[in-house]
């Protein structure tokens, strides 16, 4: 890997690693102490530090020639300018052991900026189609461009033919998923075979291909009529619906990023029972992990959210509530995938928010109570065929503990004021 710096008057180059010019091309630092608070190893460790925090400790600070640094070497780091609501450094440690403590270097130079070249671990696109047009409810011709931002258009449904893969997708080097952007607006996966980035190859080659196997993986889940997995729901009279019945629909790549990556996705008149409201869906993941991030910003305060997993005979529910050292999950595990392989399927929630977990004939259900319209939850999935895959029940049960305690006990991080 090689980063270029380029100052006022001079041209610099140097390697990861070489400490003497590291300190020479970013002589200024902040020190940031990350603690581990678990009596337990945690792997691939996201740590995000806001802009003001920083810019508080140094006024001097330039967010536009900085590096990152774990024992005197350069590591993966990147700076949300785009995100509003999310703006800040983000890295990501590869281990952190039992209660440890570690000092990170962010060491910059007030003057210039630098060119950041690092492998690409995440991703998070939006493609559709231009150059065609629509015939009734479908897309007739055109060609695929990747955007930044789509306004849904009234046309569009399911198998409209208009956006590649049917809706944004977001990755890490775990595993992908995508979620319908349409009047399903269902959360799918894509099982990986790879650690490379593969979403910009979904789809091109044939709208349905991704559901037989492919050399970079396959879509590995059947989403059908349920909540799929950790889709946005509610429960009124006595029915969970998802995301169906809306005025209008935008989605927007927030984040498309070497370790982090994020969509924003607003619903304006969400249709819930008699009432209406507006919903912004912001879905986040980092390098390393096959988690989910979901929050939800919610109007009019609604009794509830319901979000699940998609029920299959060939694997049994394994849930826990959760206490103060652990989130509550639903989770299920067997011969499900569409490969008839394994795979694993989870949603974890803060116990807080639990109001009760329930189930209809298609999905296993949790149902969380928002607070002042702001409601967070998880979800991931694992496929036996991935590198690295877990490959049978008892491995997903620890890795489920391990989950489960690790987002009740985020690691600690502060700003050294030295």
């Amino acid at each position: 890997m090689k980063v270029f710096l380029l100052l006022t008057a001079s041209f610099l180059f140097y390697q990861t690693g070489v400490t003497q010019s590291l300190e020479k091309d970013f002589p200024k630092y902040i020190t940031v102490k990350v603690r581990n608070p678990l009596n337990a190893s945690r792997e691939e460790v996201m740590v995000f530090i806001d802009t003001k925090q920083i810019k508080q400790a140094k006024p001097d600070f330039n967010t536009s020639a900085f590096i990152v640094v774990d024992n005197k070497k350069e590591i993966s780091s990147q700076i949300n300018l785009n995100d509003k609501d999310f703006p800040g450094i983000v890295f990501v440690l590869d281990k952190l052991g039992p209660k440890e403590s570690r000092s990170i270097q962010i060491r910059y130079n007030e003057k210039g900026a630098v060119k950041h070249s690092y492998t690409k671990r995440t991703q998070a696109e939006l493609s559709y189609k231009t150059g065609g047009e629509w015939k009734n409810r479908e897309y007739m011709g055109g060609a695929f461009k990747n955007v930044e931002y789509l306004r849904v258009p009234p046309e569009h449904k399911d198998h409209s033919w208009f956006i590649r893969y049917e809706g944004p997708g977001w990755e890490s080097d775990k595993v992908g998923y995508r979620f319908y952007l349409d009047q399903r607006n269902a959360t799918d996966v894509f099982g990986k075979l790879t650690t490379d980035m593969v979403l910009q190859n979904v789809g091109m080659d044939g709208f349905d291909s991704y559901h037989n196997i492919q050399p970079w993986g396959m879509d590995v889940m059947k989403v059908g009529k349920s909540l799929g997995i950790g889709s946005i729901g509610a429960i009124a009279n006595g029915v969970t619906t998802r995301v169906e019945f809306t005025d209008s629909v935008n989605c927007r790549i927030i984040e498309n990023g070497d370790v982090y990556s994020s969509t924003l996705t607003n619903y304006y008149g969400w249709k819930i029972g008699n009432g209406k409201h507006d919903l912004q869906s912001r879905l986040i993941i980092h390098a390393g992990t096959r988690i989910t991030q979901q929050l939800l910003t919610l109007s009019n305060n609604p009794e509830n959210i319901a979000t699940g997993i998609v029920k299959d005979k060939t694997a049994p529910l394994i849930s826990s509530k959760g206490n103060g050292q652990q989130f509550g999950y639903i989770a299920t595990y067997g011969i499900q995938s569409l490969n008839k392989d394994g795979l694993g399927l989870a949603v974890f929630f803060n116990p807080k928010d639990l109001i009760e977990q329930t189930e209809d004939e298609n999905s296993h259900i949790i149902k969380l109570k928002p607070n002042q319209g702001k409601l967070t939850y998880y979800f991931l999935s694992t496929w036996e065929k991935e590198p690295g895959g877990i490959k049978d029940e008892k491995q997903f049960r620890d890795y489920l503990n391990q989950v489960s305690s690790e987002l009740a006990n985020p690691v600690v991080v502060e700003i050294s004021k030295k």
